[in-house]
């Protein structure tokens, strides 16, 4: 593969020779030390093979005295192809600018690539990447690592490291984020444990403090489960932090309206297109104006980078569609509504019920009214119902009021 790349750097000539015996070629070119490659046979007296444009030169002079006919089938290689623009100085001189742009640009940053990042926004990253000199047209030999990740780190406190890698054009930013530290429970703090919501306890395990509840009973939202105050025989009453873990059967019933006539969207065939080009961070439009007033539309853009031969260029085209829509009112099937409204429902209790325990069972009913449907999801679950509640205490210990 390298061999064939510096041939066709430097040229080379496809010729066919024919003779009546062309094995005196093939002495000739050992004898004269030329390289020659890709031979074919056509016939016993012609063959075709490359050679060098120095080695053919060398061999159309030393067979002069050879019964034998060359021919030259095909010229290949830069040389060649560069000798067709000898009287197009304009296209010659744009090649030369363009191969001249693209090395020159590939000193500098035209795409960025962010990895590591899943809960902090690749926007946010490229934000603070621009903000400390690090954005599209910067030079990415000038970059110092070391200064931009502290400097990011400081505007991004989620992440605990970064680094940015350029590769030609690229530029591959990988980061890692922060582990929040756990919450630490001070177990010397004076709390009570009560009940975050009313259920039927099924079970209570104490870990500190007096438990004022046992399985079986019912509690109310705000009842004291767990006290962090204890009667003692000795010194009297004693002010602790009161821990523990309470699961209790919990009923929900959440209820949500659906209208069963709904305005649906229908397209009227008419769009509008524009194009526009992104260099950079400069963006020309070839359109008047964008802004469309008295009329619904969806917005549809779409982007694709330019690259020659792999690499990405400062270029993007962008092209904005309009597609333009009316409104019509239309009946919506009660079972489908009831439907929608269920799992709407569903994931509202799994996103209240989840954090704590599970769902065990749930119902879920419809009753219409005029042109609404009203409809209510019963559930029952089992969860960790208790929460901590500070007692507040005097700076001599006694109990606050």
């Amino acid at each position: 593969m390298l061999n064939e790349l510096v041939n066709r750097l430097r040229g080379q000539v496809r010729i066919r020779a024919e003779c009546a015996f062309p094995e005196r070629v093939l002495n000739l070119c050992g004898a004269q030390e030329l390289a020659f490659w890709d031979l074919e046979w056509e016939s016993p007296t012609a063959f075709t093979c490359r050679l060098s444009r120095r080695d053919w030169r060398t061999l159309r002079r030393v067979g002069q005295n050879l019964d034998c006919t060359f021919s030259v089938v095909r010229l290949e290689g830069a040389p060649y192809f560069l000798l067709r623009f000898r009287h197009r100085q304009a296209l010659l001189m744009g090649l030369v600018g363009c191969g001249l742009a693209l090395f020159l640009g590939s000193f500098f940053i035209w795409d960025f690539q962010v990895e590591g990042n899943e809960t902090v926004p690749t926007e946010r990253i490229l934000r603070a990447l621009e903000k400390n000199g690090v954005g599209l047209g910067s030079f990415g030999l000038s970059l110092n690592g070391e200064d931009i990740r502290n400097h990011v780190l400081l505007d991004i406190p989620e992440l605990s490291w970064i680094a940015v890698n350029v590769s030609g054009c690229r530029a591959s930013v990988q980061v890692r984020e922060r582990i929040p530290a756990p919450v630490l429970i001070d177990r010397r703090e004076p709390s009570n444990l009560i009940a975050r919501r009313a259920g039927l306890v099924l079970e209570i395990q104490t870990i500190g403090g007096v438990a004022c509840v046992v399985p079986g009973s019912a509690v109310t939202e705000g009842q004291i489960l767990i006290s962090g105050v204890e009667d003692t025989d000795t010194v009297g009453a004693r002010v602790l932090g009161g821990l523990g873990r309470v699961s209790a059967r919990t009923w929900y019933q959440l209820r949500t309206s659906v209208p069963l006539t709904v305005e649906e969207k229908r397209y009227t065939g008419q769009e509008k297109t524009g194009f526009s080009l992104i260099f950079g961070t400069r963006r020309i439009k070839f359109f008047s104006n964008s802004s469309i007033e008295g009329a619904e539309y969806d917005k549809i853009t779409n982007r694709h980078p330019w690259s020659l031969l792999g690499v990405p260029l400062p270029v993007t085209l962008v092209t904005e569609t309009w597609r333009f829509y009316e409104t019509v009112p239309v009946p919506q099937d009660a079972a489908q509504a009831e439907k929608a409204a269920e799992a709407i429902l569903s994931a509202q209790l799994r996103e209240m019920v989840e954090p704590y325990g599970e769902v065990r069972s749930s119902l879920c009913s419809a009753r219409q009214r005029g042109d609404t449907l009203v409809v209510t999801l019963s559930a029952e679950c089992r969860e960790e119902i208790g929460e901590a509640a500070p007692i507040y205490t005097d700076d001599t210990g006694d109990l606050g009021a």
